[in-house]
């Protein structure tokens, strides 16, 4: 699978915006929360992901794109993890991860918690098909 982090895979249409936060599920895993749904159709590929980064946490943007930026790459390198298991399943989900530390943390712990991050999604994906 390429590392990359193409149009496809990002979260754009208002219409399934609205509805990931008016009926997805969520859960909480310091510094991010991750709110997500099974979407059967209407996307491209197998996984849209959306990050954000609140204005009230960072009033600066410069603040908020280095960490939008750190978490798309950590996510890049390491999504291959979610993609594997949704493809053999033929599932497709669409997801939100938004940043809701109060302070600046590394790359190299922000892509650590990344990872714990896709392996429970993974875990409550697998929870919802039973």
């Amino acid at each position: 699978m390429k590392q990359t982090f193409s149009k496809e895979e990002r979260l754009c249409s208002h219409r399934l915006i609205s509805l990931l936060f008016a009926k997805g599920r969520s859960f909480h895993l310091k510094p991010f929360r991750i709110t997500w749904m099974r979407e059967p159709s209407g996307i491209s590929s197998p996984v849209q992901v959306m990050m954000s980064v609140p204005k009230y946490n960072f009033r600066k943007a410069v603040q908020r794109n280095l960490i939008r930026r750190r978490m798309k790459e950590a996510y890049r390198l390491n999504k291959q993890l979610l993609c594997a298991r949704l493809s053999e399943n033929g599932q497709q989900i669409i997801f939100c991860i938004t940043y809701t530390a109060k302070e600046i943390v590394d790359y190299d712990h922000l892509e650590a918690k990344i990872i714990l991050l896709l392996q429970r999604l993974i875990e409550e994906n697998e929870k919802v098909t039973g």
